[in-house]
């Protein structure tokens, strides 16, 4: 029996990269799952579509569907989970993992930048749980897990990478703070329902397939990588069990949790908190 069968998962930002993941091995463990980004084609420059990630995952046995969705307008988000559990049902796990990330330095960030910016990665994830709460308190109980950020705490020097890296993440690293903040006041309301509220970071930078940037830094500085599984196993985890208001890193919840580290078929064994090869 998969650890989510008979629940229907609703992810953002799931054409690629962390979303995907995410996406595919909860639908390993038997979720009807639903992805939303953007557009469901082509995405120019960057790899992945919504289309190859339902293939994928209705290729190794599961259950998905996309809707598409350019979460910056206000009109079209405000029916995306009303449109999203017309393919399943009523949604059981919502995961905010989409963003969006302007790279000014602190000095000179407008503010049409930082409302567009605040809006996506703040308001969009509390606006898509209130939507989503009506369903989950039908049914008892529900989960909502907001990807967050390492940048939501000011790097300390010596940075690990470049100086200017460390500058301009700074605009981004504050709407996730925000987004922790939020996030812990939600689950301490919502949890007299069974409705559990938490936030997930990466430990590291998390190798996906979306460019050469984290393959340069990869190579460069393989102690700030951690594979795309990690984030995945820790949102099985968050999205399973009674946290409440929890915002931590990937590698910590697998770790506290006891996890092993599991492919994103979930039929193997890959590693644990420690290890990122093969045991």
């Amino acid at each position: 029996m998969g650890e989510l069968n008979g629940r229907v998962a609703f992810i953002t930002g799931a054409s690629r990269g962390i979303g995907r993941a995410i996406a595919q091995r909860f639908a390993a463990e038997g979720a009807a799952v639903v992805v939303s980004a953007s557009r469901l084609g082509a995405h120019g420059d960057l790899e992945g579509t919504l289309e190859e990630t339902v293939a994928g995952i209705e290729a190794a046995g599961g259950k998905a569907a996309a809707v598409a969705c350019d979460l910056a307008d206000v009109e079209q988000r405000s029916t995306l989970i009303e449109r999203a559990s017309a393919n399943f049902g009523a949604i059981d796990i919502l995961v905010n993992n989409a963003a969006r990330a302007d790279w000014d330095l602190p000095s000179v960030n407008s503010s049409e930048s930082r409302n567009r910016v605040f809006d996506l990665n703040v308001n969009v994830p509390i606006e898509l749980l209130q939507q989503a709460l009506p369903g989950m308190r039908e049914k008892g109980a529900g989960w909502c897990l907001n990807i967050s950020s390492r940048s939501a705490e000011q790097p300390q020097p010596p940075y690990p990478d470049a100086k200017i890296a460390a500058h301009v993440i700074g605009p981004y690293g504050a709407t996730k703070a925000a987004l922790n903040r939020y996030t812990q006041a939600l689950a301490d309301e919502l949890v007299e329902e069974n409705i559990f509220v938490n936030a997930m970071a990466p430990s590291n930078i998390v190798l996906t397939n979306v460019g050469d940037a984290v393959e340069a830094i990869a190579q460069r500085r393989p102690d700030m990588i951690e594979p795309v599984e990690m984030m995945a196993e820790g949102a099985l985890e968050l999205c399973t069990g009674r946290h409440v208001g929890q915002v931590v890193y990937s590698r910590n919840i697998v770790h506290a949790s006891g996890r092993k580290l599991h492919d994103l078929a979930g039929s193997e064994v890959i590693g644990d908190a420690f290890t990122l090869g093969k045991l």
